[in-house]
């Protein structure tokens, strides 16, 4: 089974819906409920970011949002090096669940573009839906152990155990992973990740965003990333429980159809 990642342009346009139309709660709950991604345009400020946040989801504070909920990511210059915080750096950052490390993590996340970095700085996405499936027909031991109960540990001192994959009582699958230095697997798990990180290469797609342009994510679902960066990048970000009914995960894909699952946008020949 080989996959490429899709042109970023495919991937954006495949998901894409217009925020500004009246009817966009409920077109955003559909398709997330069906792909787990959706990208939006024309975004020109933080409150625009917020009055959408607001629409479709409970915004939730936590230790880097303002009062509003919103957390402003750029490289403030003194941050990259502590332990959770290299989003406030300009490096890359690997694809990982957003609040990896508590109990609950929030079930989505819009990510907008305010300003667009000097070079570098793209996002990462990555369905674990199809990870997931890619996984099951490369090695069942590996999805095996890696849905082993408290088989990982994420973020620091008060992190949270658990495991890549869940699965939930109404048979759908959630993953949830990080695979920096706050992530700590037990010997089970640990000879599968390799595999699990060529999985996740196979099915990264690379998107540059311009200023006004986001993407919101079931977080239960797709991971993200960052490369690095130079110049003054700047996002805004809000994170929160969804204002619609969702599945408690992904639908995992039928076993007959993982070898031909095509990566995110459908891969290039």
């Amino acid at each position: 089974m080989r996959h490429a990642s899709a042109h970023p342009g495919d991937v954006f346009a495949r998901h894409r819906i217009d925020p500004h139309r009246p009817d966009v709660p409920a077109r955003i709950a559909a398709h997330l409920r069906e792909h787990g991604l959706v990208t939006v345009t024309g975004l020109a400020s933080r409150t625009d970011v917020l009055a959408l946040a607001s629409r479709i989801m409970t915004v939730t504070e936590h230790r880097d949002s303002d009062s509003d909920g919103i957390t402003t990511i750029r490289d403030t210059g003194h941050h990259a090096h502590r332990a959770g915080f290299a989003g406030f750096g300009h490096g890359a950052l690997g694809p990982h669940t957003e609040r990896s490390g508590i109990p609950c993590p929030p079930r989505l996340m819009l990510l907008v573009c305010g300003q667009a970095a000097q070079a570098g700085g793209e996002c990462v996405l990555v369905d674990g839906r199809a990870v997931h499936a890619d996984l099951t027909t490369v090695s069942h031991e590996a999805v095996t152990a890696l849905a082993q109960p408290r088989s990982a540990y994420f973020g620091a001192g008060d992190g949270h155990p658990s495991q890549v994959f869940t699965a939930h009582a109404d048979h759908t699958m959630a993953v949830r992973l990080r695979l920096d230095g706050l992530a700590r697997f037990s010997p089970i798990v640990q000879p599968y990740l390799p595999q699990l990180r060529a999985a996740i290469t196979r099915h990264k797609a690379t998107v540059r965003l311009e200023p006004g342009q986001g993407y919101l994510l079931d977080n239960r679902r797709w991971l993200h990333a960052r490369t690095g960066f130079t110049g003054d990048r700047v996002c805004w970000r809000a994170l929160g429980q969804p204002r619609f009914p969702m599945p408690d995960g992904f639908t995992p894909a039928p076993v007959g159809a993982r070898e031909r699952l095509p990566s995110i946008a459908g891969a290039q020949r």
